[in-house]
């Protein structure tokens, strides 16, 4: 079991979760956007880039509050949902 559970977190290590399950406050890094050409598109256009650090500043049930690149954008779940994210390591 105990390889089971450290394949699992293997997994989401460098695939990511949902950014609508990551936790509020944290520095999050954005590794995949799961959608078409549209969706990434203007997601790209927001400073939202595979690669970029950003972190939940409210997270309430509706749109998700977020900073990113000194900017405040407010995404709504179903296009957060398909971004996958890391937690940073606080080193």
């Amino acid at each position: 079991m105990h390889k089971r559970h450290h394949r699992y977190h293997n997994h989401h290590r460098h695939h990511g979760i949902p950014l609508t399950q990551a936790p509020v406050g944290k520095p999050l890094q954005l590794v995949k956007i799961h959608g078409g050409r549209e969706i990434t598109h203007r997601l790209v256009e927001m400073g939202l880039t595979p690669g970029s650090t950003l972190k939940i500043l409210q997270n309430a049930g509706g749109p998700l509050l977020i900073s990113v690149r000194k900017s405040r954008i407010a995404i709504g779940r179903g296009m957060a949902f398909r971004m996958r994210v890391t937690i940073e390591d606080a080193t």
